[in-house]
């Protein structure tokens, strides 16, 4: 069945608005060509979207030819403004950017082990005010949490966890109360594999898997360049994975016995400590025996995510996943090799720290223009 004459239109628009966004600012005769449109469609299409408030000219192009130059149009980045928190277990960090995700202003605190939940979430709020200050922002339009734990496919709330802060859940309740924009939660592994997909290590992978390597040990799942969270929400959890060489086996509310136990940032500290290297520096260190053992003992949890998934592609993120990098990913891919007949290559994030919060960033912008654009 043809479209009807107005949803032709709004099609048309979201294209072009898109292409603005991915592209940068664009002439009429660039969008005609991108679009496949007409000219009369494109100059109608133009005039719409600067009436809406959503496109300007932006300048003129330096086209090689006799005349006036033509008009390049772009996206009024100011149309809209946009948070993202990444919110760990003993701190926060916060960006306020404009529609085209360009950063405006960043800050982060500490929130230390003793600070009660109400003091915490006052700190993480008063953190986020005046970075929208600092940005000049008025007010925002979408705000994207990410933060370690479950979220509820329902509810698309963070759940209760006996092994997180309190503070966490109520924050996200007390942002949707104060302030007058849209706020949405995600899993912190979640996001960093948004990030990754779009703009990091696997921006040519359509399937890969994400193992999150740092106080918690988790893992995100892409396939057909999707992010698939399971029925409950809980895909990646791989603490709860039992494997060989732990103490036991895991149980319903804790990951002790796990591959918790092998992975987690503390159980790196010890190894390294083993080896007689400075748990802070040895990632970094080169240490060829360390990196092996650590290696070995990504590769059994790796093996077990292959095995299920085949994702072709693995990322190494998070604190380990970062400092160990490009040397850490081969030696998991050679030990990989040798547990699993299939192939799968191994890479380091190339985010690194910034990934939550660039995935958050990238949650909101895509909240927003879902929101203002036709």
């Amino acid at each position: 069945m043809a479209a009807s004459p107005s949803t032709a239109r709004a099609i048309n628009d979201r294209f072009a608005l898109r292409l603005l966004q991915d592209e940068g600012p664009l002439t009429a005769t660039q969008l005609k060509t991108l679009t496949g449109l007409s000219r009369p469609t494109v100059a109608d299409l133009v005039e719409r979207l600067q009436g809406s408030g959503l496109v300007h000219v932006v300048g003129e192009s330096g086209a090689e030819r006799r005349g006036p130059n033509a008009r390049l149009y772009g996206l009024v980045a100011d149309r809209a403004h946009l948070a993202a928190l990444d919110v760990r277990t003993r701190s926060v960090s916060v960006t306020v950017a404009d529609l085209l995700g360009t950063t405006l202003a960043e800050a982060s605190v500490p929130v230390g082990d003793d600070s009660g939940t109400g003091p915490a979430v006052e700190k993480a709020v008063s953190l986020l005010e005046r970075t929208v200050k600092e940005a000049g922002a008025d007010r925002l339009h979408s705000v994207a949490v990410g933060a370690p734990g479950l979220i509820d496919p329902a509810s698309g709330e963070l759940r209760d966890s006996s092994g997180l802060p309190a503070w966490h859940r109520r924050l996200v309740g007390v942002l949707q109360e104060r302030l007058p924009a849209h706020v949405l939660v995600e899993n912190e592994t979640n996001l960093a594999a948004v990030a990754e997909l779009r703009e990091g290590a696997a921006h040519d992978r359509e399937d890969f898997v994400l193992l999150w390597l740092g106080q918690g040990v988790g893992a995100a799942v892409v396939l057909d360049g999707r992010l698939r969270r399971g029925a409950s929400g809980g895909a990646g959890e791989i603490g709860f994975l039992p494997v060989p060489g732990t103490s036991g086996l895991p149980s319903a509310t804790g990951c002790d016995g796990g591959f918790h136990e092998l992975a987690c940032a503390a159980a790196v500290a010890c190894l390294a400590a083993a080896h007689g290297l400075d748990p802070a520096a040895a990632l970094a260190s080169g240490h060829g025996p360390f990196l092996d053992d650590l290696a070995r003992r990504l590769a059994v949890g790796a093996a077990a995510v292959v095995s299920v998934l085949d994702p072709g592609c693995l990322v190494l993120a998070g604190e380990t996943g970062h400092q160990g990098g490009a040397e850490l990913a081969a030696r998991v891919e050679t030990e990989l090799a040798a547990l699993s007949p299939l192939a799968t290559e191994v890479r380091a994030t190339t985010l690194g720290d910034t990934a939550v919060l660039r995935g958050a960033l990238l949650r909101a912008r895509d909240a927003a223009q879902d929101e203002l654009f036709p």
